[in-house]
């Protein structure tokens, strides 16, 4: 009887109906004050960042209970995705409003989104970020490297140890590149520059430059002394570098036959030059007199018993054109002319004693009454002995074979002289 009477007395006959985080609308059958009399229809509406749970309408049935059950429950977001090489931190874990940043592994810089929120369609606000490597590893090369080259070379080794590169991400390098010669080479005088590449595996890349400097040490270079020649090892002027002298036919060395190029880039010895010989016929002996010619000169020496000997003649007159072969080949013409006590005695225009034309021929053993001839090196030794005219190309075929005669050759060839 009660529930005919209370349903057209508008009494209440369902729970009311109460919301969290949102908010309810009713109607009832006939517009009553009170919004939970038997048929009341409500809609259920939930906040924003909230969602619907449940029935969003429900009706007061007869039973005095709702339709249907209603929760309105806080919107959350799918879990984000954690980028490599870093990731998030959040206010609100996956939930409405939650502010997630991101952030990067040391070495790695942020591209893309800096935060994202969720939002109240289960969506974030954004998400696109990668951490990604775009610094540079760090590479050191080796401070400038200096070095003198040693006694008689042009070059110095030159040693250093290799850089050790170092990524600031994921500390794996792919590649270290040298630019220039490898640590242990020899490197010629100056300024050489080198560099070291290195990458990651993100291609990123540090170069480091340094140079490598040789100094040769050197002397002022030395001149040709006139009427001579000159032939230096090395580069002629670099420290440890030897300088030899020789003279022409006809001079004789002043000063110091070799030089050498010092620490302190000064020459050892005294200045080099070539004087012109000055045979000293007023001496009393025979030996003193060939004594001049050691280690300078060979001697060739002409015995005739007069000027007028024909085989005397012939020899004369084939040497007269063949003084640039003599000069060449530094030898000496000495004539013995003559019997005595009218001999006379010529060393090119200068004229000889007879006592002292005496001496000569009786040391050699050349007789005053035929023509003889004898070759004498430079040390004074009887190489060759002649009793009748001979070229002067057989003289010279002879001299050449002297193993002196072969290294003073090839010196001249290096100095250009020639006939």
């Amino acid at each position: 009887m009660c529930d005919y009477i209370c349903l057209f007395l508008g009494v209440p006959w369902c729970a009311a109906v109460k919301v969290k985080h949102g908010h309810v609308s009713c109607q009832t059958p006939r517009g009553e004050r009170n919004k939970n009399v038997l048929g009341t229809r409500c809609k259920i509406h939930c906040k924003t960042g909230y969602e619907m749970h449940g029935s969003s309408e429900i009706l007061c049935m007869a039973s005095k209970q709702w339709s249907g059950n209603y929760a309105c429950r806080e919107v959350r977001c799918p879990k984000l995705a954690m980028p490599s090489n870093g990731g998030y931190k959040c206010s609100d874990g996956s939930y409405f409003n939650s502010r997630c940043q991101f952030f990067c592994s040391p070495g790695y810089t942020l591209r893309g989104d800096l935060s994202a929120s969720c939002q109240s369609s289960r969506t974030w606000s954004g998400g696109n970020s990668m951490c990604v490597d775009v610094d540079p590893p760090v590479i050191k090369c080796p401070n400038i490297k200096e070095k003198t080259a040693e006694p008689g070379k042009l070059t110095a080794k030159v040693t250093w140890d290799t850089p050790e590169g170092k990524d600031t991400a994921d500390g794996i390098l792919t590649d270290v590149i040298l630019k220039g010669k490898p640590s242990g080479s020899h490197f010629p005088e100056g300024n050489h520059k080198l560099s070291y590449t290195v990458f990651d595996r993100a291609e990123n890349k540090a170069t480091c430059r340094f140079n490598v400097r040789v100094r040769v040490r050197r002397c002022t270079p030395l001149s040709v002394p006139d009427n001579g020649w000159m032939k230096c090892d090395s580069a002629g002027d670099n420290y440890g570098a030897t300088c030899e002298f020789r003279c022409l036919g006809g001079y004789e060395l002043r000063g110091s036959a070799a030089r050498v190029c010092q620490f302190n880039m000064e020459w050892s010895g005294l200045e080099t030059s070539c004087a012109p010989m000055n045979i000293n016929v007023g001496v009393r002996s025979a030996a003193a007199l060939l004594d001049q010619f050691y280690e300078k000169r060979r001697i060739l020496i002409i015995s005739a018993p007069s000027a007028a000997n024909h085989y005397y003649r012939f020899q004369m007159t084939n040497l007269q054109h063949a003084q640039c072969g003599l000069d060449l080949r530094h030898v000496t013409v000495i004539e013995l002319v003559g019997v005595y006590p009218a001999q006379i005695g010529r060393i090119s225009h200068r004229l000889i004693p007879p006592g002292l034309a005496l001496q000569l021929r009786l040391l050699l053993q050349l007789s005053q009454n035929s023509f003889n001839m004898v070759l004498l090196d430079k040390q004074g030794v009887d190489k060759q002995r002649y009793t009748f005219p001979i070229t002067a190309a057989e003289i010279f075929t002879t001299i050449d074979t002297f193993p002196l005669r072969t290294e003073e050759a090839t010196l001249q060839k290096e100095a250009g002289q020639s006939c």
